[in-house]
């Protein structure tokens, strides 16, 4: 079965206006917008493809959030990204090289940070959505219905069962 989402905006601007209630409920520093990059990991950026990130307009690095913003989105999830900066990368001339002890540290931390955000968001829900992230699938799946194997249907009946039968 193939189906190609609505991505143009990954994160749901519904969600994310929760999210910056529940920021400055707990008493945590955010900041809504920005742009993510998404770069392979695991590892650490060089200086010039720091640089080169930083000209494109990147805002957050890191290693895993594209891709769950796009299964999010494929299974109708409302989906909003809570990054916590951990470090300046090797771009900053005035922040020496960060070190993994330096790093864990920071991620210690943004862990506590996080919880407190997550229970503020949690607590803060509504209790029905009005966003599109409910029916993303709605007008994106491609395969014809009949066409579809009856294993694969079963298999996904959580996601696109009420779309397909």
């Amino acid at each position: 079965m193939v189906a190609h989402i609505a991505f143009a905006n990954p994160i749901c601007s519904e969600l994310a206006a929760v999210v910056e209630a529940a920021c400055e409920r707990v008493g945590v520093t955010g900041r809504h917008g920005g742009t993510y990059l998404c770069m392979e990991g695991p590892q650490f950026s060089t200086k010039a493809e720091s640089n080169v990130y930083r000209s494109w307009g990147a805002d957050v690095i890191g290693m895993t959030n594209l891709q769950e913003a796009k299964l999010a989105r494929e299974a109708e999830i409302c989906y909003v990204t809570i990054a916590m900066v951990t470090d300046y990368d090797c771009w900053h001339p005035h922040h020496d090289s960060v070190t993994v002890d330096q790093i864990i540290a920071v991620l210690v931390k943004n862990a506590e940070n996080a919880a407190k955000v997550v229970k503020a968001t949690v607590a803060g829900l509504p209790k029905t959505r009005s966003c599109k992230c409910g029916s993303a699938l709605a007008h994106a799946i491609l395969t014809e219905r009949d066409k579809i194997p009856p294993a694969t249907k079963e298999k996904l009946k959580l996601i696109v069962g009420k779309y397909v039968k």
